[in-house]
């Protein structure tokens, strides 16, 4: 043995049966063989003979196995081994068949929204470019740049469940077949003159609500309650959509704009729908442009009858604050006044400023002004609603504690609207702020902007909910405002640009034969002579 060391490591120490004291054994009998090695001829004592109840329980396997036999013995544990198997593998369907009935299987739009919640948002890290030069700068509101992700990355972040809304639960809706005027500023027929006591409550949020909100007097909205449509199109209505944009253009007041750059899958699975009257009807079957099957375009034209409004502007409130009321089935809204043209894809905008923002209402707020005070003198002075009715709507406002915008109502960062387009998904709570907000428009002026805020603030001030006031550069980024109609009308038509006519005599030289010519050459000689004599003469007298 060459190390001492490196063998204390290898063997264990020395005990009966040790491999050391084998080792030992074989080394030193080595010349007289194995059978006399004192450890295989060794005997057990007398101690060892005396049997012993643990080895039995030790034995008792044995004694199975050699009675059993190997054969038998393999065949019972594969036996139990798939019997084990077996239970194991029904749990986990069980398990999986109850997950399964849970949750919707993954899709390839779940898979992107897994890879999306792993990884940083695409527009994490976007910024506003710096400004251009003051030089370079053009004045008055224009778009900027507004970061989107494709529309399959917008879909797989669409939210699984609807938000929960704050509060309020359940909300129905006032019905009264009669509906009588015991007040001033109560509204209209349409409306149910709401009283001032019931406009209180109203803002008292509660678990489960009933308020005012239009079509107060039929069976279903657009079913005998003024602003009628057509069975076939109430079925059309009703029918479950997750995603629908609207537009309405009331006593033939604008041009239907085509919406652009919308994907293949939102044109499949995104509706679009235009509420017209049956005056702007007329204009386009005159002109050609609606046929019987209902559609220009992207839009499927939706005909309203009997409006209950004499202002085709108050008429076009209806579908914009009381889409919820027209479409009961849907999750996501988008309304476009009739004037603005749609160039970015729905699924876009929804994840922009609904889905990432955790936002269930957005709108923008004005470019300019922020105080409702200065909105109200703007509307006076544009001639937008006559200036004694803008008044007393402030006036009544005031009375109620409307005061200017200021930074103390910091994070509210606006309370004037820009009201042309309203992202919104359909849950109680923004149904009931769209509900008292055409109360109000249905009560006053029908300038929306006006109302806008006192309505948010009262709602705000109950519940724990807010609204996504976006840059208005941002909404002129995905819609494109176009004349109204009228004032297309009375623009004066473009003139051709007018051709410069060459004088007669040259007309008659180009037209001429090689005689004609032949004279003008001569004529330009003797002409070229005269010029020469009649300088040098010049330079004469000037010398």
């Amino acid at each position: 043995m060459t190390g001492g060391g490196s063998l204390s490591v290898a063997l264990r120490t020395p005990s009966y049966g040790s491999l050391q004291q084998l080792h030992n054994n074989i080394v030193i009998n080595s010349n007289i063989g194995l059978a006399k090695s004192p450890f295989l001829s060794k005997r057990p004592s007398s101690k060892m003979l005396i049997p012993n109840p643990r080895d039995k329980e030790k034995g008792l396997p044995i004694f199975c196995c050699r009675l059993l036999g190997r054969a038998r013995i393999s065949m019972l544990l594969l036996f139990l081994l798939a019997f084990v198997i077996f239970t194991l593998g029904s749990l986990l369907v069980t398990k999986e068949q109850e997950r399964s009935a849970i949750l919707p299987p993954l899709d390839q739009s779940s898979l992107i929204q897994i890879a999306m919640n792993l990884s940083d948002h695409p527009c994490k890290y976007f910024a506003f470019p710096p400004p251009p030069p003051p030089e370079n700068r053009r004045p008055g509101p224009r778009p900027c740049p507004v970061c989107y992700i494709s529309p399959e990355q917008a879909i797989a972040s669409m939210p699984a469940f609807p938000s929960e809304s704050s509060v309020l639960r359940q909300l129905t809706y006032a019905y009264d077949e009669n509906p009588q005027r015991n007040e001033p500023h109560a509204g209209s027929d349409f409306g149910g003159y709401p009283t001032l006591k019931q406009r209180s409550d109203s803002y008292d949020i509660k678990e489960s609500m009933t308020v005012h909100c239009g079509f107060v007097n039929g069976s279903k909205p657009g079913n005998q309650t003024g602003f009628d449509i057509d069975d076939a199109d109430l079925l059309e209505l009703e029918q479950p959509r997750d995603i629908i944009v609207a537009s309405a253009i009331f006593g033939n007041y604008d041009l239907i704009q085509q919406p652009e750059n919308i994907s293949e899958i939102a044109k499949k699975n995104v509706h679009f729908y235009m509420f017209i009257d049956e005056t702007t009807e007329a204009y386009l079957k005159n002109s050609s442009v609606l046929d019987d099957t209902k559609r220009v375009g992207l839009w499927r034209i939706i005909v309203v009858r009997n409006v209950p409004y004499n202002d085709p502007r108050r008429n076009g409130k209806i579908p914009k604050l009381l889409l919820h009321r027209i479409f009961p089935n849907i999750r996501y809204s988008i309304w476009i006044d009739g004037k603005l043209k749609l160039v970015v894809d729905p699924y876009q905008i929804l994840e922009r400023f609904l889905w990432r923002e955790n936002a269930n209402f957005a709108i923008s707020r004005h470019y300019k002004r922020f105080s409702m005070f200065d909105e109200a003198i703007a509307n006076k002075a544009a001639g937008k609603y006559d200036n004694s009715s803008i008044d007393a709507q402030i006036d009544f406002y005031i009375n109620e504690g409307l005061t200017p915008y200021s930074e103390a109502k910091l994070p509210i960062t606006s309370d004037v609207p820009e009201g042309c387009v309203l992202i919104k998904e359909h849950t109680p709570i923004t149904n009931l702020f769209t509900c008292l907000w055409f109360n109000e428009v249905d009560r006053f002026t029908s300038r929306d902007q006006l109302s806008f805020s006192t309505v948010r603030d009262k709602i705000m001030a109950k519940v724990n909910w807010n609204i996504n006031m976006f840059l208005d550069c941002e909404r002129r980024n995905f819609v494109i405002q176009a004349y109204h109609k009228d004032l297309l009308d009375h623009m004066p038509t473009p003139v051709a640009p007018r051709t410069r006519e060459l004088p007669p005599a040259l007309t008659v030289l180009r037209n001429s034969g090689k005689r004609g010519s032949l004279r003008h050459r001569r004529e330009r000689r003797r002409s070229r002579r005269h010029r020469k004599v009649s300088a040098g003469s010049n330079d004469n007298n000037s010398i």
